[in-house]
């Protein structure tokens, strides 16, 4: 089967990686490195080639890395804007 082979986790992973520079906000570069860090352990011999264990472990280094990136280079304290005045409010 195709999603055997490490190197489509590896090309996924660039492809993800590439879309997230068009389409910026730190979510699929999570995918990315979710699905590099897939392609790397099929690579390296430490998965087996089972379906649901290779999604769980893309799921989880997706959500490992999200969450890792959302820390490092996510909201900063104070970021976020506050309105006091709406539109639509009178002046």
């Amino acid at each position: 089967m195709l999603w055997q082979n490490w190197w489509v986790w590896m090309i996924i992973g660039a492809v993800l990686g590439v879309l997230e520079v068009v389409l910026p906000g730190f979510i699929l570069l999570g995918f990315a490195v979710g699905a590099g860090l897939t392609g790397a352990l099929l690579w390296l011999g430490l998965l087996g080639q089972s379906f649901p264990v290779l999604l769980l472990v893309f799921a989880v280094g997706s959500l490992l890395a999200w969450l890792l990136l959302r820390r490092v280079v996510g909201v900063r304290h104070g970021q976020v804007k506050v309105w006091h005045h709406d539109i639509n409010d009178g002046e």
